[in-house]
């Protein structure tokens, strides 16, 4: 199966898109990427969920949702430049970072493309000539507004509302900074090589990057993470190793925890209880300040998922990763 090809269906302003094409190119894995149309249309006609991006495998099975995607193509392709770590700490670690990409920073990607009037002007174009280049003036007008609207409307839903703005904002320039002084340091997260948790990470900050607003703050306060994700884009050839599992981990991740016991964790755990309460809404003190939205279902599912990666970690792996869980403020919510 190693010589056969896949089918990647997405498009560019998609940030689980993008992160699925890099892992793609990381692990030489040949594919074709299908950015015609509508990737969404691929897998409502499979009778699968309508979210993207969709892959094809060899075999004609479609698959989609980037994270169970990643694992299939582990399964698949056992061993050849695999992107999660040997040592299950490692990979842990790896994995909450990746889910904290995926859905906390989704929400300061989505946040600054849709709530800025530059912002929200370039991505209507970015999304519309992304499926169709070619479209009649009053078509391709009304599709665009068609489209704002759509987005526009889904932003209290999302949790990007005007209250919740100062702590999606401030966490953008938190995760910068982090990342800048890392990455002159480790060229990954987890070594010299990357894991599934940059490629989390990766997806949001690439659309961040081209987006008007976010990507001038990206610039001109972290070049180094506009630089890291170019290379993250094809390291195809990228040759490396993991960083030991008995040292310590890097100070960049480790800080980067800290704002996922700051963010992205109580929020998953407010999120949770609200829940299992049947509440319409919850609040939750955030970086210092109020944050509140509807609870969201899928958050809870993974939220529930990364627990059990946790509960299910080995003895020793979950001995030694504790004291750091516990130091970040992370073990309180796992």
């Amino acid at each position: 199966m190693s010589n056969a090809v896949y089918t990647l269906h997405g498009f560019d302003p998609s940030p689980y898109s993008v992160k699925m094409r890099a892992l793609l190119r990381y692990r030489r894995l040949p594919f074709v990427w299908d950015a015609v149309g509508s990737p969404r249309d691929v897998a409502v006609a499979a009778g699968l969920p309508p979210v993207i991006p969709v892959l094809r495998f060899p075999d004609g099975r479609l698959m989609n949702d980037s994270t169970p995607l990643a694992y299939a193509l582990e399964r698949e392709h056992p061993g050849a430049r695999s992107v999660v770590p040997d040592d299950p700490g490692l990979a842990f670690i790896s994995d909450l970072l990746e889910d904290f990409g995926d859905e906390w920073l989704t929400k300061i990607m989505f946040h600054y493309r849709w709530y800025y009037a530059a912002d929200r002007a370039f991505a209507q174009t970015w999304v519309v000539s992304s499926r169709d280049p070619v479209m009649e003036p009053g078509v391709r007008q009304a599709t665009m507004t068609a489209f704002n609207d759509r987005q526009v409307g889904r932003m209290a839903l999302v949790g990007c509302t005007e209250q919740n703005r100062p702590v999606i904002e401030e966490s953008y320039r938190v995760v910068l900074d982090t990342l800048d002084r890392h990455v002159r340091t480790l060229p990954f997260l987890l070594g010299s090589r990357p894991s599934i948790g940059d490629f989390g990470i990766y997806g949001q900050l690439q659309i961040l990057s081209v987006d008007p607003t976010p990507a001038a703050e990206m610039r001109d306060r972290a070049p180094d993470v506009f630089c890291w994700l170019m290379r993250l884009d094809d390291a195809s050839g990228v040759e490396g190793a993991w960083i030991d599992a008995d040292a310590p981990l890097p100070q960049g991740v480790t800080a980067l925890l800290r704002h996922a016991a700051a963010t992205y964790l109580p929020f998953f755990e407010a999120n949770a209880q609200a829940l299992q309460d049947g509440r319409e809404s919850f609040e939750v003190e955030l970086l210092g300040r109020p944050y509140a939205q509807a609870p969201f279902r899928y958050q809870g599912k993974c939220y529930d998922a990364i627990r059990k990666k946790f509960a299910a970690l080995p003895d020793a792996a979950r001995r030694r990763l504790t004291p750091v869980l516990e130091e970040a403020g992370c073990l309180q919510y796992l």
